[in-house]
């Protein structure tokens, strides 16, 4: 399974977060999936990396020419994906992945993870997504959708979705549901066709 991982290219005030990447990383590479991340060798993006490839793991990173030219790319991958802009990266990211996860980090982060939660809501796959909530990072976030939910512009099915887990072991486990469901799928990734009528605001 491709797990596509997004993360900061800081590696955050709180030392777990840096520990958490290199956990997930060793934990890709031991299961025998693919990371897809970012393509950077810095801040969360170079632990989650490095982690993976010191297991004996696949590693495929997206690194827009520029972010190259300024010498901040992951050397000794499985393959590096060069591509010209940034909206090019997170396409080919999303086309890659099987699966997706978001770890602590910025607005970058928080961009590519809510297209993913866009994608859910549209049933255009995947079938859930995952952000490692670590010493409640992301508590502000699950508050504003459930308060989106309140006011009528997400409902349960979204919610049950996106998934929160608050550690890394939690997380291993919602990927290990999410490759044994890519199996059943033939491994293709599992997605409900678009559905106008399953929107709520289309709901008679």
């Amino acid at each position: 399974m491709n797990i596509t991982v997004y993360c900061g290219s800081n590696p955050g005030a709180d030392p777990r977060f840096c520990e958490a990447a290199e956990q997930l990383g060793a934990w890709i590479a031991a299961g025998g999936h693919c990371l897809v991340y970012g393509g950077s060798s810095v801040g969360l993006m170079g632990a989650v990396s490095r982690a993976a490839l010191a297991a004996g793991g696949r590693v495929e990173g997206v690194e827009p020419r520029f972010f190259i030219d300024a010498g901040v790319a992951q050397h000794d991958l499985t393959r590096l994906h060069v591509v010209e802009t940034m909206g090019q990266r997170k396409a080919l990211m999303i086309e890659l992945g099987d699966a997706f996860v978001a770890l602590p980090g910025g607005v970058g982060t928080l961009e590519e993870i809510s297209e993913i939660m866009s994608r859910i809501r549209l049933r255009m796959g995947p079938a859930r997504c995952h952000l490692l909530n670590l010493g409640g990072f992301y508590d502000p976030l699950a508050q504003l959708l459930h308060a989106m939910a309140g006011q009528g512009f997400l409902d349960d099915y979204e919610l049950e979705r996106i998934c929160f887990p608050a550690t890394v072991e939690e997380l291993e486990a919602l990927l290990a549901e999410d490759a044994l469901a890519l199996a059943a799928a033939g491994g293709k990734r599992p997605r409900e066709p678009y559905c106008p009528e399953a929107l709520p605001g289309n709901r008679g």
